[in-house]
């Protein structure tokens, strides 16, 4: 198991985090910076977890490197898309409908993505924690992985911004390219990062336990915070439900998924 101490510590390390986040979205009236936010602080637990073990090895190197990779690219994603913008509809919404909006957006909002947080860096801690093994076949596998997770969910994203430059495209549903194979095909890249992350951590002694990050990233886009919340946006748009009744929402060609 994960030495105790160092997981207060890590839970600390984000609530101190996800408070000053907090404070800074309370100061620009605008909660949704919390999604820039996010991928850095993957990277502030993946250096706190890699500098407490004195021993390195490249399986803790790699995984390292992967992780700020993926934060980074999406964190800057999130601004260049954010930028100028208003708050998100999401955000914005329950601003107007929620009573004790700072308590309960405090909590609801930046302690809960601080949680998942620190559940979804599981394989992390744990390679950073107790990784010796030499590599090996898990941890092949885990690259191919996160590199198909990494770069269907950077072509979706890139995809989408063309699509949107065109003043043409206005309303319109993005359909063409990843998108004519899966409603979300970032989400679903986005998944298969932390699966490939996950399979890393297969190669170190009771590792299996964090299969419980992907499990529980994949749940959270498929069923509750992206695709259902995103989707109810597009309910008004024109060939919403043709594009709909023949694309997979989340998994490409597998319509149930």
């Amino acid at each position: 198991m994960v030495n105790r101490e160092i997981l207060v510590e890590s839970g600390l390390i984000v609530l101190l985090y996800m408070t000053a986040v907090f404070i800074f979205a309370l100061v620009k009236k605008n909660n949704s910076i919390v999604d820039i936010f996010w991928g850095p602080g993957f990277i502030i637990l993946t250096l706190y977890s890699l500098f407490q073990n004195p021993v390195t090895d490249f399986r803790k190197i790699i995984v390292t490197l992967l992780v700020i990779l993926w934060a980074m690219r999406l964190s800057v994603h999130i601004y260049l898309r954010n930028k100028g913008n208003p708050e998100d509809f999401r955000y914005k919404h329950w601003r107007n409908t929620w009573k004790f909006f700072i308590l309960r957006s405090y909590f609801q909002i930046f302690i809960l993505q601080g949680i998942l947080m620190l559940v979804i860096a599981a394989p992390v801690y744990f390679i950073n924690f107790y990784s010796s093994e030499p590599l090996g076949v898990w941890d092949s596998l885990g690259l191919v992985v996160f590199g198909c997770g990494f770069l269907i969910e950077t072509l979706g994203d890139q995809e989408l911004i063309s699509f949107k430059k065109d003043p043409a495209n206005k309303g319109m549903l993005m359909t063409t390219g990843l998108w004519k194979y899966s409603r979300h095909p970032n989400y679903f890249g986005e998944s298969l990062v932390w699966w490939g992350l996950a399979l890393y951590a297969l190669s170190v002694q009771g590792g299996w336990m964090t299969l419980i990050s992907p499990i529980v990233l994949t749940l959270l886009l498929r069923f509750v915070s992206g695709v259902p919340m995103l989707e109810k946006k597009f309910e008004s748009r024109p060939g919403w439900e043709e594009y709909k009744a023949k694309t997979a929402a989340f998994v490409p060609f597998i319509r149930f998924l």
